[in-house]
């Protein structure tokens, strides 16, 4: 009790120091908020354990809605009183909800503001969806590790399309099972039993139905986000959602880093009746096999398969055999159809919205239809014996080393130096294709003025590579035509066209692209983590119990596929475990080996072993601040207890959060705590004293 009371009054402390700091300086930061505070307390929104995914989303954007009436900044909302009006929320949160979906409904709400069209104050949106992703990290600071696998990775449950029972309104619900304390709205079943997965985003369905939310009071349709985001967890939807401050934090990336090393696993046996669901790796128990779905190990296989593909091709171009398909070439086939094949399965697996957000998405497409059409045009030349198509074949599979070349060395981007610079390409790409149709237009203009001029002696072919080459810096030459084009008009028209291009447009464009760079540059970390997460996330999205690497799953594809005709599924699928456990002993051997290697060299050196990971120990007792730095106090006073099981709480979530804190602590960790307490209190003292001798 007494560490409590320290905790308040350390708080109130900060926050008053806070308040007299910050008063001075927001009003020439910020544009004040002249709302009234007193509705917070009491309009926090109450969720419901059995209430649905939007249910809870639509609360949580009404009262963000709310508190935050005017454009700031993440580090205003996070340091000033700007974010004060957010503390409620995080308050009722991390005390009263144990819904497993909430940090999936605040990351959902800043999607829904980011991609609202209806306001046109897209700054105010902007700081709102910032909100969201700050409010979010916030309640997970109350969390234990164990507890932030359950939140982060809780995959939100399959839509369902049949109505409720007496479904006249609103306002509708069942008798037999309702009180006067339970939601109007029913909610989804959170489970799904079995190996059938929710139904996500598809290329079918990409965006969802629309929907009214309930209590929207306008009736307007907004997108039914149980259908769309089905079978997606928090960490995907922050990454549709361009959520990176959410995602380049500290306990998000922990969870991040354990997906990729293979710490937190999602399939712990490989069996008919096995579930997914995210846990910690206990290799006594899950079935070695398993490691096979590792993203480390996924993506080390996927770089071995495109040096062999690269090796393939090679071979093809000097072998080139205009008149017959050799070895090599069908072998070439073989790897197209099984990186196709493999490529498809991604994009049903992950979704269209999420398979999107990876960069080498598109560099993979590419390099299908690149190779489709080499095939087809193959195949054409061939039979109708024409030299022309066959050489326009290998011509077109020439171009295929464009973007394999640069996938095989995607792997370079889990460096942080260079995985700061595909979002800087990506950015740079963008600010030029916006800047394209100003240069389109005037070279349109030039051009038919230019081919009017000079009808009689060039063609418009020779013109528009003559506008080109003066485009691209060959100024000399234009000057060279211009009477040629014009006796008259041409010195004074090639003169104004080059200083349009050469000098006006080409240095806005170089400055417009200088200034992407240096704001990407300037949240360089947020970028890589960004991107680096997703790069994680999508090798371990697939809800398939059996996962077979290019080109082994060709086998599957032939062999199976013609079965479940005739075979009940779990026949076809203990077929596909047992034909996975054959044809995957190569590639489960070289993990063992590593993983052996790699236990043995931790033996030898002790301290590169690691710090045991996911205890019941929460991260940090209780931070409640929004600084979130060394120098800004965490009061416990509002310490969550995960440990009340829901109504709606499945088992397994029961005993992930039944281990509470509250009881973690002995007394030498109070005085420690108490110490530390007294040590930054100084120190805040000291600083305001200082600042007021200034």
């Amino acid at each position: 009790m007494r560490s409590r009371g320290l905790g308040f009054n350390l708080k109130t402390y900060v926050d008053s120091v806070m308040a007299n700091d910050n008063t001075a300086n927001l009003n020439a930061q910020t544009p004040r908020s002249s709302k009234f505070l007193q509705w917070m307390e009491d309009d926090v929104p109450i969720i419901d354990s059995k209430e649905s995914f939007s249910d809870i989303t639509f609360k949580v954007f009404t009262y963000i809605a709310k508190a935050v009436d005017a454009a700031y900044t993440y580090e205003q909302l996070r340091t000033s009183v700007a974010g004060q009006t957010l503390k409620p929320l995080i308050a009722n949160l991390s005390e009263d909800c144990h819904h497993p979906a909430i940090v999936a409904a605040l990351l959902a709400a800043r999607y829904l503001f980011t991609n609202d069209a209806e306001d046109a104050d897209s700054a105010l949106n902007e700081s709102r969806a910032l909100a969201c992703e700050l409010v979010a990290w916030q309640f997970l600071t109350f969390l234990s590790e164990k507890e932030l696998i359950d939140y982060l990775l809780y995959e939100l449950p399959e839509y369902s399309e049949e109505p409720r029972p007496d479904d006249s309104g609103p306002g509708s619900h069942d008798d037999s099972t309702s009180d006067e304390t339970s939601p109007l709205i029913r909610a989804t079943s959170s489970e799904y039993g079995g190996l059938r997965p929710p139904k996500r985003v598809s290329v079918d369905n990409p965006v969802g139905t629309s929907v009214s939310f309930p209590g929207d009071a306008d009736g307007s349709a907004r997108l039914n986000l149980d259908q769309s985001m089905a079978g997606m967890n928090a960490l995907e939807i922050a990454a549709i959602g361009d959520a990176k401050k959410f995602l380049s934090q500290k306990p998000v990336q922990k969870i991040v880093e354990d997906i990729w090393n293979g710490d937190v696993i999602f399939w712990e046996s490989l069996s008919v009746h096995a579930v997914k669901k995210p846990r910690a790796y206990n290799k006594r128990v899950a079935d070695p096999f398993t490691r096979l779905r590792v993203p480390k190990y996924q993506k080390a296989f996927q770089v071995a398969f495109f040096i062999s593909f690269l090796i393939l091709y090679y071979a093809v171009l000097v072998e080139r055999d205009p008149l017959h398909i050799t070895a090599t070439e069908a072998v070439l086939y073989v790897w197209i159809a099984a990186f196709a094949y493999d490529e498809f399965g991604e994009i049903k697996d992950a979704g269209l919205m999420f398979y999107q957000t990876d960069f080498w998405s598109l560099w993979d497409i590419a390099i299908i239809g690149v190779s489709a059409a080499f095939v087809i045009m193959r195949i054409i030349g061939l039979v109708k014996n024409s030299d022309y198509i066959i050489d326009v074949a290998f011509d077109i599979l020439s171009m295929v080393a464009l973007f394999l070349v640069p996938r095989i060395f995607s792997v370079m981007s889990l460096n942080p130096y260079f995985g700061s610079l595909i979002p800087v390409l990506k950015e740079m790409t963008k600010a030029f294709c916006k800047f394209l149709p100003v240069i389109i237009v005037l070279y349109l203009g030039f051009l038919t003025t230019f081919t009017m001029l000079a009808r009689d002696r060039m063609t418009l072919n020779e013109m528009s590579w003559l506008l080109i080459k003066v485009f691209f810096g060959s100024s000399y030459l234009g000057f060279d035509m211009a009477v040629k084009i014009s006796p008259l008009f041409g010195y004074t028209l090639m003169l104004i066209f080059v200083c349009l291009t050469n000098i006006l447009l080409i240095t806005s464009l170089v400055s417009l692209v200088s200034n992407s760079l240096t704001e990407v540059m300037a949240h360089a970390r947020e970028e890589y983590l960004f991107q680096y997460s997703i790069y994680v996330l999508e090798s371990s999205t697939s809800r398939r119990l059996t996962y077979f690497l290019p080109p082994l799953n060709l086998f599957p594809l032939i062999l199976l596929r013609p079965l479940r005709l005739v075979l009940p599924s779990e026949d076809v699928r203990r077929i596909r475990i047992a034909m996975l456990k054959a044809t995957h002993v190569p590639f489960l051997a070289i993990i063992w080996a590593y993983e052996k290697s790699r236990r043995i060299v931790s033996r030898s050196h002790p301290t590169m072993s690691k710090a045991p990971h996911l205890t019941s120990r929460p991260l940090s007792a209780g931070h409640f601040s929004l600084g979130g730095g060394p120098d800004f106090v965490k009061s416990p006073m509002n310490r969550r207890t995960l440990h009340e099981p829901s109504p709606t709480t499945t088992p397994d979530m029961t005993g992930s959060t039944m281990k509470s804190a509250s009881g973690s602590a002995d007394n030498a960790d109070l005085m420690a705590l108490v110490q530390k307490l007294s040590a930054q209190v100084d120190g805040l003292t000291a600083m305001v004293a200082g600042q007021q001798k200034d």
